[in-house]
């Protein structure tokens, strides 16, 4: 057999012992888990349904609507702050 080969019939026997092992392990590890969350007071998992809060409103969808005379004054606001900002860097430059 060339070296770094195993048969895989012995593979399988071994990884399902150690399967077994560590299934094993696992069911004690979680026995001990409840233990101790039993002395805690706390379970485990999701609350009860009866514990759910209300569920929370819920908020329109999309953007708001803005009116046109709305949308006039923000527009005219921007052209004042832009002509003042304009306005400052051309006094600054001479």
């Amino acid at each position: 057999m060339p070296k770094g080969v195993r048969s895989t019939v012995k593979d399988s026997g071994l990884l399902q012992a150690a399967l077994i092992g560590l299934e094993a392990q696992r069911q004690k590890i979680e026995e001990q888990i409840s233990q101790v969350q039993a002395m805690l007071g706390k379970r485990r998992g999701r609350p009860p349904a009866s514990a759910k809060a209300e569920p929370p409103e819920k908020k329109p969808a999309g953007r708001r609507k803005l009116s046109a005379a709305a949308r006039k004054r923000i527009a005219a606001a921007q052209k004042r702050r832009w002509a003042e900002f304009r306005k400052g860097k051309a006094a600054g430059k001479e």
